[in-house]
């Protein structure tokens, strides 16, 4: 065999190399995990004769040599070649909700996320927020049968509106769905429903978020108008900016303004309601920041395979501290609003209370780096964050309603005159 000097000043005189293998196998050698082959190796001069230089027995390397047939490898190393994890095909709902439907409906179900509630109730906090510190705010004091029914008929908007909002999603990223493993199998992605059915089913959907805000005070119809834009433009977002999740902040939030004109507190006109509402909105915008700068890690390695922009890519290294900020900043504006509204100690405490607790904790053991770790704080975390705040307030709506804080300030009056 030739060293490899001799073949480094072979080619300098432009001396060829040729090797025969010959396809009889030593008898003495005969191992069961690779394959051996009796190997000649000749030099071919300029002249053209052959001239034989070594033979030997060699192991053909297979990973090294892959122009060697594959009858000549043994099963050893075949069975060492592990192939690529195929992804998994699409199979019809057989437990849930969904597996109740028509099989023709599924394909909508899936689009609108029935089966994935959590962004609905995202969607549903800030309304619910406003409407209890409007409930507060307004004069007469809102009665607990209006600001319940309020409470019912913005739910059903954001089941709605929540379920528009994924559709024009999923049209705009009907061409970088199926690049995203999360995603592929979405109803567009997968073509269920062509884009013209979707466009469609949208129009229906925004029909139908129509006919639940005119059933509000039509007060509430200009404040709601604007936050269309948003709610279009938002797809696009993730394709010219690496900050995303901030256009769905403006837009998931918009619901933290609308519960004061449904309990016919005019913002234009009352200057500590409209401070209210305001520290309410960009606290929910901080929030919204928050939890899906969360959500994004999901998705992070196929979004930077994709060429989608994201806070996650953008701030992948310091994304606890960014967290951080934006917890601090989402607790101060929320203790802001209770401020501008008067509220007493329930509020701060279980409503601001609640929140630190449960964002500190989250932001702490959140496993960025595992994708269920992440879905599972996301998912739970609209409840633990959003549940706590929503308790405080309706603690402090109460106790405002009964008279309690009136109460007890007529109790400390009377002990003041007894002493």
């Amino acid at each position: 065999m030739p060293t490899p000097t001799l073949l480094r000043s072979l080619r300098r005189y432009n001396v060829s190399i040729s090797r025969h293998v010959s396809t009889t196998p030593n008898p003495q050698i005969q191992p069961s995990s690779a394959c051996w082959k009796r190997t000649s190796t000749y030099i071919t001069c300029q002249t053209g004769r052959l001239r034989p230089q070594t033979s030997c027995i060699r192991r053909v390397n297979h990973t090294k040599h892959p122009y060697i047939p594959f009858a000549c490898r043994s099963s050893a190393s075949a069975t060492r070649t592990t192939p690529p994890k195929s992804l998994q095909d699409y199979t019809p709902p057989t437990s849930g909700l969904l597996s109740f439907l028509p099989k023709a409906v599924v394909p909508y179900a899936e689009l609108i996320r029935l089966d994935k509630p959590t962004g609905t109730y995202y969607l549903f906090f800030p309304c619910l927020f406003s409407t209890l510190v409007a409930a507060t705010m307004a004069t007469p004091m809102a009665s607990p049968t209006a600001t319940a029914g309020t409470v019912a008929l913005f739910f059903t908007g954001a089941l709605v509106m929540r379920g528009a909002g994924c559709t024009i999603n999923d049209l705009w990223d009907r061409n970088l769905d199926p690049h995203v493993a999360r995603t592929r199998l979405r109803p567009i992605a997968r073509k269920a429903i062509s884009p013209q059915a979707a466009v469609i089913f949208t129009g229906g959907q925004l029909l139908t978020g129509l006919a639940v805000l005119l059933s509000l005070p039509f007060e509430c119809f200009w404040y709601a108008t604007p936050s269309l834009l948003f709610v279009t433009i938002y797809p696009l977002a993730k394709r010219v900016t690496n900050y995303p999740q901030f256009v769905l902040g403006l837009t998931f939030s918009w619901g933290a303004m609308m519960g004061f004109p449904a309990l016919g507190v005019d913002l234009l006109s009352n200057q500590a309601a409209l401070a209210a509402a305001a520290c309410l909105y960009w606290s929910n915008v901080a929030w919204t920041v928050l939890y899906d700068m969360i959500y994004a890690h999901m998705d992070i390695k196929d979004d930077a395979k994709a060429g989608i922009k994201s806070i996650a890519l953008k701030h992948d290294k310091e994304t606890k501290a960014v967290l951080t900020g934006l917890a601090v900043v989402q607790l101060g504006l929320l203790a802001g609003t209770g401020v501008a509204a008067g509220m007493g100690p329930v509020f701060f405490i279980g409503s601001c209370g609640s929140a630190a607790v449960t964002l500190g904790t989250m932001i702490w053991r959140v496993k960025l780096k595992e994708v269920k770790n992440c879905w599972w704080w996301f998912k739970n975390g609209a409840w633990f964050t959003g549940g706590g705040i929503a308790l405080g307030l309706a603690g402090e709506y109460l106790a405002q309603f009964f008279g309690l804080y009136n109460n007890a300030e007529n109790n400390k009056d009377a002990e003041t005159l007894r002493d």
